[in-house]
């Protein structure tokens, strides 16, 4: 089945087809250009959804992605891309951060990354599933894999941050992955019934 992916971001789309690599979903990627004005993950997917489907008259899957920080009421939540500043570098938003959770102990660095996928179909219905990862924040990065906040992200029971993760582990364990399951899982009783 054909999916657009809701996304200009070519690491974005590589990342998705090695999610659902060897399933029945093939991936082409078309920009959208929307204000992600939702007062959550699951709204700013929407939105990106519903705008590719109106561009494409396909199906079309958008996420949208980030990490919470309990310490931090949520933030940077929603706003994880322009944390520090719309063009702030990865590194410049890992010391930003870090800088703010510099005094707290490590049993109150609690975290979790999230990812909302919508699909929506030109007849207007749709499929919303929300994946979650718990993990902390690390005090200083550690790895060279992976993007974003994830060398600063880590999962106790693998005893490594994101960033350290082989690419099956992560797709395993993490954010992405598991909405992912949700996904297809929702997509099969949609296509079955």
């Amino acid at each position: 089945m054909k999916i657009f992916l809701a996304s200009g971001n070519a690491h974005k789309i590589e990342e998705f087809r090695k999610i659902f690599e060897g399933g029945p979903l093939d991936f082409e990627g078309i920009p959208v250009s929307v204000e992600e004005d939702g007062s959550s993950f699951a709204e700013n997917a929407l939105i990106k959804a519903k705008k590719g489907c109106e561009l494409s008259k396909q199906p079309t899957l958008a996420d949208d992605s980030g990490l919470a920080v309990d310490a931090l009421d949520g933030r940077p939540g929603i706003h994880s891309a322009r944390y520090g500043g719309e063009k702030a570098t990865s590194r410049e938003k890992i010391a930003k951060l870090l800088e703010e959770m510099k005094d707290l102990p490590d049993e109150k660095r609690s975290a979790s990354f999230h990812c909302a996928l919508a699909l929506v179909f030109p007849d207007g219905s749709k499929i919303e599933v929300e994946g979650v990862c718990p993990g902390f924040i690390a005090r200083e990065s550690s790895g060279d894999g992976g993007f974003g906040y994830d060398p600063i992200f880590y999962l106790p029971e693998m005893g490594k941050t994101f960033a350290q993760l082989s690419n099956e582990e992560k797709n395993r364990l993490g954010h992405r992955g598991r909405a992912a399951r949700l996904f297809l899982e929702q997509l099969k009783q949609r296509v079955s019934s």
